[in-house]
């Protein structure tokens, strides 16, 4: 009966109404033709019901968007597809495409009678003002009587996503990424037959990398004599994004963790651009060590747009898997919150010496009121002190401080940019 009731629309309800009164009336007042009308009146939406519920709604949707992964702001045209599997005509039915609010208004447009085995098409146009992986659909459908007493609603249960990329700022080169540069173990041209890599052996020269030296060479020779491959190793980075929530304040655009996750894409990409072989390391509490990385642009920028809060044990499990990764030198770039003094620490610990850190500490507390304050939490001026302390350059980010101007000042010298 509640779904009946719900399915009338304005004029059903009307009808539905005057009918009871006209029925109640002519019994009251003895006219028998006053009640004959009423029910009429009455009947007229029951029948319109049945009519409605007649018709299969079993269609099948199909979305594709074009192109399927877009930046922010960046247009995308979803073609969908309708198709009616079933043995019956579908009737004419009213169509509102379901979207998270950040692409935009919701589609609405008609789809025609369609008879088995028959597809209609289908295409609108999104616009997103905020990376993350949007949901498309489900497909709301609506059909109405030839009275227009009831309206009958479906709902088309599959849906699809569009992938929104965090925002790339372009970066300018710095003159502390290039110390300090580790080795990602890359394979040399040819591979001997008993299973080492091809190499030459020369002189030591001053910069070569202590751990290149070939100790049984330099035995026979009695002077320092280092391994050379036939292809250099590339230069390392890792790149680390603190997402705890405490971590982080602000909503949308204007959060801190929009900012973080700007300048982790744009650190990945100036890298990747650099030569480097980056490693992105990021918490993913569906990962068995609780850990993701990445090492290639796509799965990074993936990655950082489907980034979210996660809680408290995130930052432990990174640092964690970041000593493996950071054993062999390279550059690190750590964009992280306000850590207690142990997480201090072991993030000062992961700069192997001679090699650079960069570091940009969220202050949580001036993005949540556009002013620096003080919360209960770790203060992000001592961490950043702390990490400058242990040789990093280290910045601490505020809302007034550009993705850019951050970089350039931390990537253009080994000490601390002043807190701001």
């Amino acid at each position: 009966m509640r779904r009946f009731r719900d399915s009338l629309t304005t004029r059903g309800a009307a009808f539905l109404a005057s009918g009871i009164v006209l029925v109640l009336a002519g019994f009251a007042l003895g006219q028998h033709d006053l009640s004959r009308i009423g029910i009429v009146l009455c009947a007229l939406p029951l029948l319109a019901g049945f009519l409605g519920r007649r018709h299969d709604l079993s269609l099948v949707v199909a979305r594709e968007a074009r192109p399927s992964r877009v930046t922010i702001d960046e247009p995308a045209i979803v073609q969908m597809t309708v198709s009616n599997p079933s043995l019956n005509r579908s009737p004419v039915l009213f169509a509102e495409e379901h979207l998270d609010y950040s692409l935009g208004d919701r589609p609405r447009f008609v789809i025609p009678a369609l008879s088995t085995g028959v597809s209609t098409h289908v295409e609108y146009a999104v616009r997103a003002h905020a990376r993350g992986a949007h949901r498309l659909g489900p497909l709301g459908v609506r059909v109405q009587d030839p009275f227009g007493l009831t309206m009958r609603h479906a709902s088309l249960s599959s849906h699809d996503e569009l992938l929104v990329l965090p925002r790339v700022v372009g970066l300018s080169d710095g003159r502390a990424l290039g110390r300090g540069l580790g080795s990602e173990g890359s394979v040399p041209h040819r591979v001997a037959l008993h299973g080492e890599d091809d190499q030459s052996i020369r002189e030591y020269r001053d910069g070569d990398d202590l751990r290149r030296i070939h100790w049984p060479a330099t035995a026979r020779t009695g002077e320092l004599m280092v391994r050379q491959e036939d292809r250099p190793a590339k230069r390392r980075a890792v790149v680390l994004l603190d997402t705890r929530a405490r971590a982080h304040a602000g909503s949308g655009p204007s959060g801190s963790l929009e900012w973080a996750v700007t300048m982790a894409a744009s650190a990945v990409t100036h890298l990747l651009d650099l030569g480097f072989a980056v490693h992105l390391l990021t918490p993913d509490p569906g990962q068995e060590s609780g850990v993701r990385e990445d090492s290639d642009l796509d799965r990074s920028l993936e990655t950082l747009a489907r980034a979210v809060p996660t809680d408290e044990a995130g930052i432990g499990g990174m640092l964690h898997a970041a000593s493996g990764a950071t054993a062999q030198g390279g550059l690190i770039v750590a964009v992280i919150g306000a850590v207690d003094d142990d997480a201090a620490r072991a993030l000062s610990s992961l700069r192997q010496p001679g090699g650079p850190g960069l570091a940009f500490v969220v202050d949580a507390a001036a993005f949540s009121s556009g002013e620096r304050g003080s919360s209960d939490g770790p203060d992000p001026r001592a961490t950043t002190a702390a990490l400058a302390g242990a040789g990093w350059s280290a910045v601490s980010a505020t809302p007034d401080l550009a993705v850019a101007d951050a970089w350039a000042g931390v990537a253009g010298s080994r000490r601390m940019v002043g807190a701001r």
